[in-house]
């Protein structure tokens, strides 16, 4: 499990060495850890280390410093070094450091922001490294980067894409928040990311997700004094100890029941995609509520499915799947409504989707697992915060995904799944998880319904089955946001094979929702395959 830590938390853990006078041994482990992860860069691009021109772009703090040094480092294996120095003053254990490998420096700015050498030199040296190491800011930096460091981080980013150059960031890409993954003003975007200690949350969220790059940990022995994470990611074998998974005794029953209330005669779409997708998932059985019309389609795609227009109360599940599709049907609203007043009164675990959403109860519970996209979830908050006046637009939302899930966990008290590039699930008790398994080609129509099945069928099995989560740790209330976690990674998984996109950077082609449903099982056979 990747974890990840607020820049608070990881100060924190720092403090009892720099008390110590063990701040300078931090900081060479720190440099020795980025020194090593320039190296990979360079190597992953196929380009020698031998005469490689390393630049270390470093402002005022210790990241500055771990530039410096790294580059100091790196000097040692070949490699020609230089700084760019981006305020009045730099760290002066690593410039000196730097000054000794033989490196040149460019001063961006004196202590008035004046420009002294110029941003004309530094640009130069840009245009001519081979790698550039990102120090201007570190943790405790907040509200973007300001000039004359963003125009030289505008300039950098054009090299970037043009592939003249590749950028590692130090702990976090300058101008992103360290807590949240935002940038509010200008950032550099890194192709990797050498972070010490322990991921930050930042790496896992909002633009810190794309700006990071690839990302590798460095310990620097601070480890064990870090405490519960603040983000978490499941890697593939959380995801095998999680999935659920039948026993030799198994029955259908015993799997789970997954009550499905979606679709109207004149959207029958979303049933037909959400059973299947439960369906191809593995769940014990699908009981679908609705009209027969719309049963009758279902069972010519999925004819395991048992369909009815019976009412919420007149079957047993395990868990419900209630909304994709409804909101132009009184009768499936009616359902909808039943189900999730019932659920939240006896804790069956639901997926409430799409129209769901618009009849969800004023008092949730962290069984009822939300699942919005930025546009649903800027109205479900400016219905939810309306006393106040507050409205919430989509773009808010995707400008600040951990802030919006977090606080949407919290005022509705349910499970937030906010979809998206990267998925965020907010649980009401404050656990997080940040998944990001997916391909580009995955945003298309009914993408979201199949996402919902496979969630169901998940919430299914672990209302029977809590144990995998408890021997993780996640048990209680932050097993459904654990379980939304693991649907998530593995419709974004699926979507990957069925794009033939296999690192999910957008390579293969088109995809349409049900290509991804058959390649469910298959994802999820590869997951518990290792």
């Amino acid at each position: 499990m990747l974890e990840a830590w607020t820049g608070a938390q990881i100060r924190a853990a720092e403090q009892p060495w720099l008390d110590a006078g063990e701040g300078d041994a931090l900081m060479r482990r720190a440099a020795h850890g980025l020194a090593g992860t320039a190296l990979a860069l360079l190597d992953s691009r196929n380009r020698p280390r031998y005469g490689a021109r390393v630049v270390a772009v470093a402002g005022s703090g210790n990241n500055g410093g771990d530039a410096l040094w790294a580059a100091a480092l790196l000097a040692r294996r070949g490699l020609k070094p230089s700084a760019i120095l981006t305020a009045g003053r730099a760290h002066e254990a690593g410039l000196a450091a730097l000054r000794v490998a033989g490196g040149t420096v460019v001063r961006l700015a004196d202590e008035d922001s004046s420009s002294t050498d110029g941003d004309a030199a530094a640009r130069r040296l840009l245009a001519d490294a081979d790698l550039v190491i990102d120090g201007i800011l570190g943790t405790g930096g907040s509200g973007g980067l300001r000039e004359p460091a963003a125009g030289l981080a505008a300039h950098l980013e054009d090299l970037r894409r043009d592939g003249t150059v590749a950028v590692l960031a130090c702990d976090i890409p300058s101008g992103v928040d360290a807590d949240t993954g935002e940038a509010e003003a200008a950032h550099v975007t890194a192709d990797a990311t050498a972070t010490f200690g322990g991921a930050k949350s930042g790496h896992l969220a909002g633009v810190g997700e794309t700006a990071s790059g690839a990302l590798t940990v460095v310990p620097i022995g601070i480890e064990d004094a870090l405490p519960e994470p603040d983000v978490r990611r499941l890697q593939p074998a959380d995801l095998r100890a999680l999935w659920p998974t039948p026993a030799r005794s198994a029955q259908k029953y015993s799997r789970g029941v997954l009550g499905v209330i979606a679709g109207s005669p004149q959207y029958p779409g979303a049933a037909l995609l959400t059973t299947a997708a439960a369906a191809a998932a593995g769940v014990g059985m699908v009981r679908y509520l609705g009209p027969s019309s719309v049963g009758t389609l279902i069972n010519a795609r999925t004819p395991d499915a048992v369909c009815s227009e019976q009412q919420p109360g007149d079957v047993h599940v395990q868990a419900w799947l209630a909304g994709p599709g409804t909101n132009d049907d009184d009768g499936q609203l009616d359902r909808v409504r039943a189900a999730l007043a019932a659920a939240v009164a006896d804790g069956t675990p639901a997926v409430v989707d799409a129209g769901g959403m618009s009849v969800l109860p004023d008092a949730g519970a962290a069984h009822l697992v939300l699942t919005p996209h930025a546009g649903e979830l800027a109205r479900l908050l400016t219905d939810r915060l309306a006393a106040s006046g507050e409205q919430v637009e989509r773009a808010d939302v995707e400008a600040r995904p951990l802030h919006h899930a977090r606080l949407a966990a919290r005022i509705t008290g349910c499970t937030v799944l906010l979809k998206g590039a990267t998925t965020l699930v907010a649980g009401p008790d404050g656990a997080v998880f940040s998944q990001a398994d997916a391909t580009p080609w995955l945003s298309t129509a009914g993408s979201g319904d199949v996402l919902a099945g496979i969630l169901g069928a998940v919430l299914a099995g672990v209302a029977e089955h809590p144990e995998p989560a408890e021997r993780l740790g996640l048990g209680g209330d932050t097993r459904w946001a654990a379980a939304a976690a693991v649907a998530a990674a593995i419709h974004g998984r699926a979507g990957r094979l069925a794009a033939h996109d296999p690192a999910g950077t957008g390579a293969g082609g088109p995809l349409h929702a049900t290509a991804v449903i058959d390649a469910t099982a298959p994802a999820v056979r590869a997951v518990l395959a290792g």
